[in-house]
């Protein structure tokens, strides 16, 4: 029996010393063990290789994750920073001794960094898109790219230049890239006048759409689209528009505080719009100014004055002060007095505007014309002459009727007079004072 039990003894201390070798033999990644440095970091899944297709290169990376894709960053940086050593060591010895060898060599060394700076620049915009900080990377490729020309030699330097012109990842694809810039542009340009043509026969037939909104709406259609299209030419053009957006939405506040007034303006816009107090076309006196207005913006009106001025008026004016439209009826009412002399017959008078205003063929039979006896005045009796007439042929009637009524009293020997005043003078006998001498 003791023997068993010294076997046994034997073998349980053999089996925990085996378990110990084991664990000790295994990474250490939890539990509070320090885990294998080594064995933590993640292997390079991409090769950094210039010559691999873009598309190509872009589908490798997507299912890669963020830490994978730092380590293929750091394989391109890595990859881009020898090439540019190795350029910085040329450009030095072509100082010393410049040979045509050379100025082939640095050629194809500025083509392999700039398809080596266009590739990492898809690892990097994939390592943004995870939420990978990707600023000194970014500014690494930024820092490296372009050519830069620092010899006195015109032959090596013409060399490059129509080398890097003649490039795949150079001047062919930057030509390119201004054409898509240009097509897209067009064919946005043509799109947008055919989309705010649609617009605009759309809203016609909207019932109470105004003259302005029309007019608003095919410019403000025409703008977004080329706004949009501008937007898909740089991204045509390889611009990031994302820093220059991301600066806007920053000085917002600051724009919109220094904007205060545009908005205000912006904003009245919109209600002029929408209440439509006025269209195109109509004569209007509103904010001290008094014409014809031509058209309005969501920023200002502009109206033609009678002398033929253009004034461009804010909309927070218009809209805050008061709107006189003359030409919102389809009628108006031509107000005119008339004076004649205490001495005239009065009969006579009103008979003869009357006739006047029947004969006029431009006056409105309904509503009828009134003529009153309105006032005593200090130097005449004054009627008051009342035709309804279309709002276009105000003027035209106003200014018939009044030679008229010139011509008409002057052959009924009716006067028409002109202010008068009384002056009564008094005078005053002086006292005679008596003679001291007499």
């Amino acid at each position: 029996m003791v023997r068993m039990i010294q076997r046994n003894s034997l073998a349980v201390s053999w089996l925990i010393i085996g378990i110990a070798s084991c664990w000790t033999s295994v990474p250490q990644v939890g539990f509070g063990f320090q885990a294998d440095d080594k064995a933590a970091k993640p292997a390079q899944i991409v090769a950094a290789d210039p010559s691999i297709p873009l598309t190509d290169l872009q589908l490798l990376i997507t299912p890669l994750t963020q830490s994978e894709l730092v380590t293929e960053a750091n394989s391109w940086q890595n990859l881009l920073q020898s090439n540019m050593l190795e350029i910085a060591k040329l450009r030095i010895e072509m100082k010393k001794s410049g040979t045509p060898e050379m100025e082939d060599r640095l050629l194809s060394l500025i083509e392999k960094k700039t398809s080596i700076v266009r590739h990492f620049e898809i690892v990097i915009d994939e390592l943004e898109s995870k939420g990978g900080d990707v600023k000194e990377f970014r500014q690494y490729a930024l820092a490296t790219a372009g050519i830069t020309v620092e010899y006195a030699n015109f032959r090596t330097i013409w060399k490059v230049l129509t080398g890097w012109l003649r490039s795949d990842d150079g001047g062919k694809r930057w030509g390119w890239n201004l054409v898509k810039f240009l097509l897209i542009l067009f064919a946005f340009y043509i799109g947008a006048s055919v989309i705010a043509n649609i617009v605009c026969r759309f809203v016609r037939h909207v019932k109470g759409a105004s003259q302005l909104l029309i007019s608003f709406l095919r410019t403000f259609t025409k703008q977004l689209i080329m706004v949009l299209g501008l937007v898909m030419a740089l991204n045509a053009m390889e611009v990031d528009i994302t820093p220059i957006l991301a600066a806007l939405g920053a000085a917002g506040f600051a724009i919109g505080f220094a904007l205060k007034d545009t908005i205000g303006n912006f904003a009245s816009g919109t209600m002029i719009l929408a209440y439509r107090p006025f269209d195109v076309s109509d004569q209007v006196s509103a904010a001290g100014v008094t014409g014809l207005v031509e058209s309005v913006s969501l920023f200002a009106t502009h109206i033609r004055t009678f002398d033929n001025q253009l004034m461009i008026v804010p909309n927070n004016k218009i809209w805050g002060d008061i709107i006189t439209n003359t030409t919102a009826s389809h009628t108006r009412r031509v107000d005119m007095i008339f004076g004649i002399g205490y001495e005239d017959d009065i009969g006579t008078a009103k008979n003869a505007l009357e006739s006047l205003l029947k004969q006029h063929p431009l006056v409105l039979k309904d509503p009828s014309p009134v003529v009153k006896l309105h006032e005593l005045a200090d130097s005449s009796v004054n009627f008051i002459c009342r035709p309804w007439t279309k709002t276009a042929d105000y003027w035209t009637v106003y200014w018939d009727i009044t030679r008229s009524v010139k011509e008409t009293f002057d052959q009924e020997g009716i006067s028409i007079p002109y202010p008068q005043r009384d002056v009564h003078l008094y005078q005053q006998a002086q006292a005679v004072e008596p003679d001291p001498t007499s």
